[in-house]
């Protein structure tokens, strides 16, 4: 089982200039409460001890690693919503909480048995009812490499490489590029 203490903090989490974010992600995150050098590592080893300690009535269990507990010690607990209409798609409104995916090791174990890595929760797309009811629409997931996926009912979908480009596909209503099977040229 790879560490799961994360590694230095690179400089792009202490980064305080505006070319991290595109301008209209950068404003969505601030509103949503983040900050440059936001970093609640507490915040993220609770979720990563509460993640590593359930275990599914069939066995299966989650897997926790340093880019998970990165992301969440950078991002957690954000409630983010895009500023408009979007590129190409509707943004949806997502919260990064990996407890919302907490009885989901043995889905999360297929993607990552699929993609040949491990996988771990990392929040989800929410649906808001005129009540102001909330409900998940989406589970956010990021790989060890540190790669987001969003799965649905319509299927899985990559949105990025890391953390800061999945953040800019679901703030900026980019379409996310659907995960088949190789040679497939699907939708």
């Amino acid at each position: 089982m790879p560490p799961t203490t994360p590694g230095p903090r690179t400089p792009a989490h202490d980064r305080t200039d505006s070319t991290r974010f595109p301008a209209a992600v950068d404003v969505a995150l601030h509103e949503a409460g983040w900050h440059p050098g936001r970093w609640d590592i507490k915040q993220a080893e609770h979720w990563a001890d509460t993640l590593r300690a359930h275990t599914s009535p069939a066995g299966h269990r989650h897997t926790v690693f340093p880019a998970a507990v990165e992301a969440w010690a950078e991002f957690g607990g954000l409630h983010i919503a895009g500023p408009g209409p979007g590129r190409h798609i509707a943004p949806t409104p997502f919260a990064v909480d990996p407890l919302h995916g907490l009885h989901l090791a043995r889905t999360l174990g297929d993607l990552g048995r699929a993609l040949e890595t491990d996988v771990a929760p990392l929040g989800r797309e929410e649906l808001t009812t005129h009540d102001g009811a909330t409900y998940g629409q989406a589970t956010l997931a990021i790989d060890a490499e540190g790669r987001v996926y969003s799965l649905d009912h319509t299927g899985d979908w990559y949105l990025g490489p890391d953390i800061d480009s999945a953040l800019g596909v679901l703030v900026l209503g980019s379409r996310p590029v659907r995960l088949g099977v190789a040679g497939h040229t699907g939708d």
